[in-house]
């Protein structure tokens, strides 16, 4: 079957990601988010993220199989580059379910981990970092205190390259 495409702005699912990718509210409200990259959607899945949507613009990606049996939609190049964050992305993008991070669902790989604790960091970029600090000291947990931003939101996947999966 040969993918939807979609080539207006105006199309609801575009307004849906530009949503999900804008707002805080949208991301809780449904428990969905957006990923850019074929790198980070095979680690989102890599992580047990489920991929809902795998979307990509033929002008840009040459690969159009995503790592499992989902909806596939193309994307004009002039719909891809208003709903993409970032101009360097391979021309593919995925709506992905968001998990549960609750403190109940912390599992532990020893018995004396290394946990980072950051209170109310304000920025995306700077949760971001704190992410990729934490990934290379081998941190089995980050716990945000009254975070300020959402660990979905765009621009702390697009800073942590990767770890929040």
């Amino acid at each position: 079957m040969e993918p939807k495409l979609i080539s207006s702005v105006q199309n609801p699912l575009v307004k849906k990601i530009l949503l999900l990718k804008e707002k805080s509210r949208e991301r809780k409200k449904t428990g969905l988010f957006v990923v850019e990259g074929q790198r980070e959607l095979e680690l989102a899945q890599k992580g047990g993220y489920l991929l809902k949507q795998f979307l990509y613009c033929p002008e840009i990606s040459s690969r159009i199989k995503p790592n499992s049996d989902v909806e596939i939609i193309q994307l004009s190049k002039s719909v891809y580059e208003r709903v993409a964050h970032r101009g360097t992305t391979e021309g593919v993008l995925g709506i992905l379910e968001a998990k549960n991070h609750s403190l109940e669902n912390i599992r532990f790989k020893t018995k004396k981990p290394l946990v980072l604790v950051a209170e109310a960091p304000e920025k995306p970029g700077n949760i971001g970092a704190l992410l990729r600090t934490a990934d290379a000291a081998a941190v089995e947990a980050v716990l945000i205190a009254n975070p300020k931003s959402d660990l979905y939101n765009p621009n702390i996947l697009k800073s942590n390259v990767g770890f929040v999966f």
